[in-house]
Parts: structure tokens; sequence; C-alpha cells
């Protein structure tokens, strides 16, 4: 079994070796075999590893390759497979399958269609590494290594400055994340001994009284440290308020990676980590309340600025920020379930809602401006669907898999016991009326109304300007020359509908992951903390829930918000434009990010390059070349000069400095050596 184990991981590796390496011999057809074969092969491997967990109670804990031994400390690559690990397995892979064929339509034309396959075949490899981890090591590799695919991916049009911009903000926001992340993992080896899950976990509860000092005498909960230095790292890689300002940016990168790494995995790699380290958060409530206020922060703000956003995949982006605030929100109220849930169901919807906006933006011909589209549901009726029924599952309106995930994260910060929950429990129900609010903004201005495209406009979006690493427009035989939008072709639209089934239907297993004992020993829950067991004493079936829901608050906040977007962009459409002019301030703090990309200019970027400034005028100029090198060579000048005066070619003068200088030697010599002898 350990070969089928490793089989899972290795196969995509091999697929991205292949494209990467012998992409030009294999050719184009040849990258997205191999590649799509390999991840093909990890799924079926993982269905096959989930059904034996599942049927046989199998658990595999262990080493397969012991890399280093350090003060007692082994640093191996191992595996853990167990229900919460094969769960993330088959979520990685099928997703990862669906954006694989659909990247064969949608970068038909790119010059760089062998490496972006090589890259998302990487980042699957580096993705299932992470989650199959059983010790922090493994861990931290898989961690990183995601990062750099992603750092990869979002630069993947190189010659774009925006893109270029954009991933090295991902990679350097993501560095702030990490050392925190580092300081955590560093801190687990120091006090624990080991790099090993089931280790470290068996002995906390051993050190959860256990204090350090690390400003001035003033002690701090080593558990408490070591939880928060983890979620900090979590922060930057699953995008948390203020760690956030990366996501956004990174949709300068093609449309396939936005669903497989912003929707779906590499965004959610923070909260499944913290959903495997819960044997430790639930040692400290200081971290569970810091997780909840973070998450409930991002879950609002977040959806405050994607209604104000024209871009149609910014949009999205938004969203994304937005959810993965829900999920923080249940990891604090010690619902863990529940966040791995919304993980699970966001990961399909999402992906549809990434994917159908790229078919959008073929279609539309690289236009990504909500503003130049409108009427596309009846040239575009699978995107259509697809995105209808993403929206409603984003939206959380019933029976779709948002809502009975999204449904049980709020309810759980009402219940929850954790500090601050009444400020989460606020901000998850007032987001529920806006995630509505803006999802159907984007299906009713995009898809209803009258047309304010143009059937001759030119590239704009991922293609803009008309070439991205490459010389010529991408896509040509898919956008729309002088003539009227068109679907896009099967390799697109069936990824849509394989990913629309599961953002129906995945909900239905509530009961069991949830309020089941599905995740049995992966997931750890102090008997003090009884959210999910309060809800699960009210929860009688997906139709009770799906009919109790119509006598509840956030269901009707959802049709609220559907209402408001319906009237603003459907029955008054000139409505928009004069509460932007009124509400012009909010609108501007919300255009303008509440202004945290500027303040991490001014202060980050600007105080670098004045630091960097200072350095070269003071340390560089002034220092080194000044006073070092310049200035040794006019010390030595200024000595030949001096020492020059003395070279007069008259031997009387010299005889005369030899004299002198001999007599200095007898007086110090007497001083230093002869008198002391005779004083004693």
């Amino acid at each position: 079994m350990q070969k089928l184990y490793l089989l899972v991981p290795l196969a995509p590796l091999a697929g991205a070796i292949l494209a990467g390496f012998f992409g030009r011999r294999i050719g184009r057809a040849g990258a997205h075999w191999a590649t799509i074969l390999g991840v093909a092969v990890s799924l079926v491997a993982s269905c096959y590893i989930a059904a034996d967990v599942f049927n046989n109670g199998t658990k595999f804990d262990g080493p397969l390759y012991t890399w280093a031994v350090s003060g007692g400390i082994e640093f191996q690559v191992g595996f853990l497979i167990d229900r919460l690990t094969v769960l993330m397995m088959i979520v990685v892979t099928f997703v990862s399958l669906m954006v694989h064929i659909y990247t064969i339509g949608y970068m038909a034309d790119d010059d760089g269609y062998q490496r972006f396959f090589a890259y998302i075949s990487l980042f699957t490899f580096s993705m299932l590494m992470l989650v199959m981890s059983n010790n922090f090591l493994q861990l931290f590799f898989g961690w990183e290594a995601v990062g750099l695919v992603s750092y990869l991916l979002i630069g993947f049009w190189y010659k774009r400055p925006t893109a270029i911009y954009a991933n090295l903000k991902a990679f350097l926001v993501n560095r702030v994340g990490d050392f925190g992340f580092v300081l955590g993992i560093g801190l687990i080896a120091a006090y624990f001994g080991s790099m090993h899950y089931a280790t470290v976990f068996a002995m906390a509860p051993k050190l959860a009284d256990e204090t350090i000092s690390l400003l001035g005498a003033t002690p701090w909960m080593l558990m408490t440290v070591i939880c928060i230095c983890l979620f900090i790292g979590a922060m930057g890689k699953s995008a948390q308020f203020p760690l956030h300002v990366w996501l956004p940016d990174s949709m300068e990168g093609p449309t396939p990676i936005s669903a497989l790494i912003h929707a779906a995995t590499m965004v959610t790699a923070g909260i499944f980590m913290v959903a495997r380290m819960s044997p430790l958060f639930e040692l400290s409530e200081t971290a569970l309340s810091f997780v909840m206020i973070i998450g409930a922060i991002t879950a609002f703000s977040m959806a405050l600025i994607a209604v104000v956003v024209y871009d149609i995949k910014r949009v999205v982006a938004y969203s994304t920020l937005s959810q993965l605030g829900y999920m923080t929100v249940a990891l604090g109220a010690s619902a863990y379930p529940a966040a791995i849930f919304h993980l699970y169901t966001h990961a399909f919807f999402k992906a549809a809602l990434f994917l159908a906006a790229g078919s959008v933006i073929i279609a539309m011909h690289h236009e990504q401006d909500m503003r130049r589209m409108g009427g596309l549901r009846r040239y575009l009726p699978i995107t259509y669907a697809v995105m209808l029924i993403g929206g409603l599952a984003n939206a959380a309106f019933p029976p779709f898999a948002g809502f009975f995930s999204k449904e049980t994260i709020i309810e759980a910060a009402r219940v929850s016991s954790t500090p601050g929950h009444w400020f989460a429990y606020l901000c998850v129900l007032a987001g529920a009326y806006v995630t509505a609010l803006y999802t159907f903004r984007l299906i009713f201005y995009a898809f209803h109304g009258k047309e304010r495209f143009d059937t001759g406009a030119h590239a704009h979006g991922d293609h803009a300007g008309g070439t991205g690493a490459h010389g010529k427009d991408a896509h040509d035989d898919h956008g729309h020359h002088g003539g009227v939008p068109h679907e896009s072709p099967w390799v697109v639209t069936v990824p849509l509908i394989l990913l629309a089934i599961p953002s129906i239907v995945a909900g239905y297993v509530i009961g069991r992951m949830v309020f089941g004992d599905y995740f049995g020993d992966a997931i750890y829950i102090a008997p003090e903390h009884t959210a999910i067991a309060r809800l699960a004493e009210g929860y009688h079936g997906v139709l009770g829930m799906i009919t109790h829901a119509f006598f509840t608050l956030p269901f009707w906040l959802v049709v609220s918000g559907i209402a408001t977007a319906w009237y603003l962009y459907i029955a008054r459409p000139e409505l928009p434009g004069v509460l932007r002019a009124r509400f012009s301030g909010l609108v501007r703090v919300l255009e303008n990010k509440y202004g945290l990309d500027d303040f991490n200019q001014r202060v980050f970027g600007d105080g670098a390059i004045g630091v960097g400034r200072l350095l070269w005028k003071v340390g560089d100029q002034v220092l080194i070349d000044g006073v070092a090198v310049n200035g040794s060579a006019r010390l030595v000048g200024w000595l030949a000069r001096v020492v020059r005066h003395a070279q007069t070619g008259l031997i009387n003068t010299y005889a005369f400095a030899m004299i002198g200088t001999v007599a200095v030697a007898i007086g110090l010599a007497y001083w230093f050596m002869i008198r002391p002898i005779f004083q004693n």
C-alpha cells in the first residue's frame, strides 16, 4: 500500500518533469497528455486509498526516508494517511484534473503551453506532499513549494510588468507569514524535541502550562505563542487580513491558476494546517480567539470590496477572501469539521465560478470589465448555467452545497464559547447579505440586461495588449472577431459541468462529515468546546435543514441580497451610478482597498527604498568608498607627502636621523627594561 501512497504525489511530478524538461520533444499534445494522465492516476489512486481508509479503517503514519538526524531530532519524509488526508487528496486531484482539461482550451494559443502544464502539475505534486505529510519538515517543504510554484504561475506572462509586480508582491507577503510559521516550527523543535505530528500532539497536554519570556520578564504561554506563530503562516498562505493583499493582484496570472491555486488548493493550505494542528490550538483559547477575530474581519471587509469591483475575476477573488474568512471563523470556534466541510464545498463552486469567468473572458476576447458585458446569457448558455449554480452555492442558497457549510459556520459562531464569538457572528451574518449582493451583481450585470459590449473589441484582461510572454493574441480561435460572443469549446465547458454537479450535491454529506464521526481522531475538539455538539443536537437531516432554513435570519438576508442586486441591476440599472456618487467617500475607501496597499507601499516599499538609499549614500559612498577605500588611499598619500620631506639626499641628515633614532631606542629601553630592575 505504501507504493500506492507514493504514486499519488509522484504521478503528477512525473508529468511535470516530462512537460517541463521534454516539452519541445513531446510537443503540446504530449505535454498535456503527460500531465493530465499523471493527475488522473493520482485521482484514481486517491479514491482507492480513500475507500480503503473508510471501509477498512486503515490508517498509516510512518516514515519513508530519513533525511538527517540532528540533536536527536529526525528529519524525515513520511506520510500520514487518515480521513482528513484522503479528503484533501481527492479535492486537490479532482479540481486539478478539471483545471488541466480546461487549460487545453484556455491556453490553446499561448507560446508557454508546455511550461504552463509543467507548472500546474508541479503545483499538484507540492500540494499533495503538504497534505500527506506526517511531520513539520515535510509540511514546510510542501508549504514553500506551493508558494514557489504560485510565484511562477502568477508571473507566468513575465513580459507584463503588472504580472511581475503581482508575483513579487505575493512572494514577499507570504515571506512575512512564513517567518511566523518558521518560528512556530522552531519552538516545536526546541520544546518538543521532535518534528513528528503524533509525538508532538501526545506531548502537548504536558506542556500546556509551560511559559516562555519574549519581551522582558512577562511570561507568555508556550502553546499560545506556538499556535499564533503557526497561524501567522496561515494568514499569509490563506490570505487573511492584513496579509490578504497579494491574492487580488494574483489575478494577473491565467484564469486556470486562479481556480487551481486561489480557490481550491493553495489558499486552503492554511485552513487545513490549523485543522491538522487542532490538538495544539485546543490548548490555547487566546489563539482560538485571535483566529476567530481575524477570520471575522476578513469575511466581512473583503465582501464589501467585492461590491464595488468591476473586474469579473477580481469579484470572484474577493469572494474567495471572504469565504476563507468564514473557514477561519469556524476554526476559531473549534468547529474544525465545519471549516473543512466549507473548504470541501467551496473548492467545487469557487473553481466553477473562476472557470466560468474564464469562459466569459474567452468569449469576450479577453475583456474582464463587467461594464462592457451584459446580456451574455443568450450567447453563453452553459457558462451562464454554471455561473448561476456556482453563484447560488456561493451565496449559500438552499439546497446548493455552500448553504450547508456556510449556514453551519454562522451557527457555530453564534453558539461558540470562544471570546469574541458575538463579533464574529455579526460579521458572518452581515456577510451573508453582502455575499448574495455581490454574487448576483456579477450575474445580473454580466449576463442580464442590455448588451454593452463592442463586437469589434480588442484584447483586454488576461492578454491585455495582445501578448503575454508571446507575440500574438492568445485564443484567436475562441474570441469574437467583430461578431457576437459564442460558447466556449468542449474542453472548457465539460470541466465547468463536472464542477457544477458537486456544487449542487456536495453539501448533502453534512450529516456524516460535520455531525458524525467522519474525521475520527484526525481532528481533536476539547470537551469544553461544544459548538459542533450543540449544533448536532438540532440537526434533523438534510431535508430538515433545508426546511428549517426558511425560518432563519441568514436565509432571508441571502434573499434580501439577491433582491437588492435584482433591483439595482435589472429593475433600476441607473440607480447604482446614483448611489456611487452619493456615497463616493465610502466607494473610494473600498476601491482603494482600505488603503492597505498604499500603506504597504509607503511604509514597507518606500521605507525599504529609503533604507536602501541611506545605506547607499552613507554606508557605501561615505563609509566604504569615502572612508575605507578612498580614505585609506588619501591617508597613504598624505603620509607619503610627509615622509617625502625627510628625503633630502644629504648624508649628514640621514646620519643625524640614525643617531637620533638610536638615542630614542636606548632611552625607551632604559625606561621600560633597565630602570625597573634598579628600582626592585
